[in-house]
């Protein structure tokens, strides 16, 4: 059968990438179409248009960047059209994504919505349109289930995909050595930096984080680099930092490998949990997205690890309150003897717990090949 499939981030090219290998696993025949990445490059031919066309964040970037998104929207609408699949899955990209699954129900064409938008935490008038656009809405939080079927909607759970990816990532069994060495770090302990995937969360985060390093050095400090940006536009942000190192590549291997971690608000803040790392959460950006999204937004926390947890397992330090201070301080708090590591690693344990067993890509691949077929 065929599949298209819609992505706009990193993120969700490395999920998108892992349901890909389950649908192949279910429906050996199976052709693909997609607006994606890198990693779903590795699984199948069929990319229409790479993600670093689409990821746009926050509502001052997307109104000047407007031009762009209609011109991808008609061009996203034009390859469904052309290449006429069973079935459209479209990955997480909200804003964008139920624009097309509006098109798709329309056209008379399955939708699958992967990864549910997070309207438990804002815009929850989009159930409607989830109820009248999506024929099968899968969901990857243990609580989204309970939350979607109080609303009507029935969604297929069966576990979080971090689970498979993680377990699939080769780049965990490099040894400690191995992996210092072909990365140019020395044997100090590490802190990893994970600033996100979008150069807008970039400029606005990594300063802070890159600063860090000369207050802590008997630490080593190490970026993560997202595959969709540019070897040199890390090297440009970190031009006045030679001394934090960056990786390409690994990013998990580079976590597993920290004593703790300061992250960008975002699914990084599960998968360093998932890897068993205390974290700092932070996030700053524009001013004008950040005064509109706390007139909206109706959450106590950001992170979905506080979210998964329902309270404050990790630190977060958003806008004004994430300072090279603060971000000091709550760093030094969950590094070995800090009076805060103990109980972050106690909640990350009952976290880990929650997420599911292996072989979550896969069971969802055979029911989309199941429902589709059907």
């Amino acid at each position: 059968m065929r599949y298209f499939l819609v992505v706009g981030e990193a993120s969700g090219d490395a999920h998108a990438a892992e349901l890909m290998r389950g649908i192949v696993g279910a429906d050996a025949q199976a052709e693909f179409r997609y607006f994606g990445g890198e990693a779903m490059r590795r699984v199948a031919s069929g990319c229409v248009l790479d993600i670093r066309a689409l990821a746009i964040m926050g509502f001052w970037e997307v109104v000047t960047h407007l031009r762009r998104i209609v011109r991808n929207e008609r061009l996203c609408r034009n390859a469904i059209a052309e290449f006429n699949p069973d079935a459209v899955i479209l990955v997480d990209f909200a804003g964008f994504n139920l624009r097309i699954a509006k098109y798709c129900h329309r056209a008379g064409l399955r939708v699958f919505f992967y990864i549910a938008p997070k309207v438990w935490a804002w815009k929850e008038g989009r159930i409607g349109k989830l109820r009248d656009w999506v024929d099968h809405l899968m969901v990857i939080l243990p609580f989204e289930p309970e939350w979607f079927a109080r609303r009507g909607i029935e969604t297929i759970y069966e576990g979080n995909p971090l689970v498979d990816e993680l377990a699939g990532d080769t780049t965990l069994a490099v040894g400690s050595e191995a992996f210092k060495n072909q990365n140019g770090l020395d044997e100090r302990p590490l802190v990893a930096l994970l600033p996100g995937s979008r150069l807008q969360e970039l400029r606005y985060n990594l300063g802070v984080m890159a600063r860090l390093a000369a207050l802590f050095p008997s630490y080593q400090f190490a970026v993560a680099a997202a595959p969709n940006l540019e070897r040199e536009v890390y090297e440009r942000l970190l031009s006045e930092h030679p001394e934090v190192r960056i990786v390409y590549g690994a990013t998990h291997r580079l976590v597993k490998e920290a004593q703790a971690a300061v992250v960008t608000s975002g699914t990084a803040t599960l998968e360093t949990a998932m890897l068993g790392v205390p974290e700092v959460v932070v996030y700053r950006g524009n001013r004008l997205t950040i005064w509109i999204a706390r007139r909206i937004v109706k959450l106590r926390w950001i992170s979905l690890v506080n979210l998964i947890l329902g309270r404050e397992a990790v630190r977060e330090l958003l806008q004004e309150d994430y300072t090279l201070e603060n971000t000091r301080r709550e760093l030094e708090a969950i590094l070995p003897g800090g009076e805060k590591r103990s109980g972050v690693l106690a909640s990350i344990g009952t976290l880990q717990g929650e997420m599911g067993e292996v072989g979550v890509s896969a069971r969802l691949g055979r029911r989309v090949v199941e429902l589709t077929g059907a």
